[in-house]
C-alpha cells in the first residue's frame, strides 16, 4: 500500500521516529517500513532541527515530517500528539526491520496477550568493525532476556497510545533515559512481551566513542540515574552527545567531576547514594551469570537458571547492597585520584 493511501484510512499504527542529522541511517528505515506487509500504518518523523537532508529523505519516502524540540522524548511526545492510530511503534532512526511482516506480527502477538502493557524485540547490532565479540553477544543476550533494566529504546517499542498516556507518556527532564524510564514503568504497571523477530541496531556509537569508554560511561549514567544524581546528569550534556557530533570518548573527565560532586554531598546523602547503587548492582547480579552463559555459547542458560534457583534471593540480602555500594563509590574516587596522576 502506498503511503498516500495509507493517508487516507485511519491507520492501524504510528510509526513514531525522532530525527536529528540522521540523513545516512534513515533511508534504509524508511525503505524496511515501505516494505512492511499486512498492517496499514503512518509513519511519523519527529525532527528535532536537522540540518542535513533528513526532513527532505523523509518526505521523499512519503513520511509526515513534524518540528519538535530537540531531544527524543520530546521528540517522541510531539509525534504522539500527531498519531491518529490507537497503537505507537517508536523507532530509532538507526534502527532496520528483519522480516516484512514484522510490525504486523509483533502487533498481532500484542493484542492476543492480555495483561501485557508493551512489546520489544530481541537486538541485533549491525558492525562496521570487527572484534568485541563478546560485547555484543552479551548485549545481545540482555536484550532478549526480557528482564527489568534491559529494555531501551534501540529494542523498539509497541504500545497503546492509551497506555503510554497512563504512563505518562515519555520523561523529557533529561536528554536521555527516557527509554529506561518508561521501561521502568512497564515492569511496575504489568509486563513486556517479547515481540517474533529481530530488530538491528547500528553499532556506530560504540564504533565512534570506544566500546570500552562508552560502556563504562553507560554504567557510570545508569548508576547516577539509580541514585538520584539527576542534577548531575542535567549538568553534562556532554554525557551523551548527539549522534552527529560523537568523537573519540574519554571517560576520565566524568568520572572526576562524579567524584567531586559525591564528596561535596552531605554524609547522609552519600550514605543513600550507596545504598541506590548498592541495590542496583545485586539486582543485576544476574548478569553475571548470563555473562559465563554467553562465554560457553550455551544456549540452555544453565549458569542463569542456578542463579535464579539459587542465588537471585541471597545477592540482594544485607550486607551485600551496602557492601557493594560501598565498594563502587570507593573504586570511583580511586579512579579519579589515579587519573589526575596520570
Amino acid at each position: 500500500m502506498s503511503a498516500a493511501r495509507r493517508r487516507q484510512a485511519r491507520p492501524a499504527a504510528s510509526v513514531l521516529i525522532p530525527t536529528l542529522n540522521e540523513a545516512e541511517a534513515l533511508p534504509g528505515l524508511l525503505s524496511d517500513l515501505a516494505a512492511q506487509q499486512g498492517l496499514r500504518f503512518e509513519v511519523i518523523v519527529a525532527d528535532g532541527g536537522s540540518s542535513d537532508a533528513t526532513v527532505a529523505i523523509a518526505q521523499r519516502h512519503g513520511a509526515t515530517v513534524i518540528a519538535a524540540p530537540r531531544g527524543r522524548a520530546a521528540q517522541f511526545n510531539a509525534a504522539i500528539a500527531a498519531a491518529r492510530a490507537p497503537w505507537l511503534i517508536c523507532l530509532h532512526a538507526d534502527s532496520r526491520l528483519t522480516a516484512p511482516d514484522q510490525l504486523a506480527q509483533g502487533l498481532a502477538r500484542l493484542r492476543a496477550e492480555p495483561g501485557i502493557v508493551a512489546g520489544h524485540w530481541v537486538l541485533r547490532f549491525a558492525r562496521a568493525q570487527t572484534g568485541h565479540d563478546l560485547l555484543f553477544r552479551q548485549l545481545q543476550a540482555k536484550s532478549a532476556s526480557n528482564r527489568a533494566g534491559t529494555v531501551n529504546g534501540d529494542q523498539g517499542l509497541v504500545i497503546h497510545r492509551d497506555t503510554l498516556a497512563a504512563l505518562g507518556g515519555f520523561d523529557a527532564s533529561l536528554p536521555f533515559f527516557e527509554d529506561q524510564r518508561l521501561a521502568a514503568k512497564v515492569f511496575a504497571q504489568g509486563r513486556f512481551l517479547l515481540l517474533p523477530g529481530v530488530i538491528e541496531t547500528a553499532a556506530r556509537r560504540f564504533e565512534v566513542e570506544g566500546h570500552r569508554p562508552r560502556l563504562l560511561l553507560m554504567a557510570l549514567i545508569v548508576g547516577a540515574e539509580a541514585a538520584g544524581l539527576e542534577a548531575w546528569l542535567a549538568s553534562l550534556p556532554a554525557l551523551y552527545r548527539a549522534q552527529s557530533q560523537a568523537t573519540a570518548l574519554s571517560i576520565t573527565p566524568f568520572l572526576r567531576d562524579l567524584s567531586t560532586h559525591l564528596r561535596q554531598l552531605p554524609k547522609a546523602r552519600q550514605r543513600q547514594v550507596r545504598c541506590a547503587v548498592g541495590a542496583l548492582l545485586t539486582a543485576n547480579a544476574w548478569q553475571l551469570a548470563l555473562l559465563m552463559d554467553t562465554l560457553s555459547q550455551r544456549k540452555s542458560q544453565q549458569w542463569l537458571r542456578r542463579f535464579d534457583r539459587r542465588l537471585a534471593g541471597l545477592a540482594t540480602r544485607a550486607p551485600w547492597p551496602m557492601l557493594a555500594g560501598s565498594l563502587m563509590m570507593a573504586g570511583i574516587h580511586a579512579a579519579a585520584r589515579l587519573s589526575k596522576r596520570a
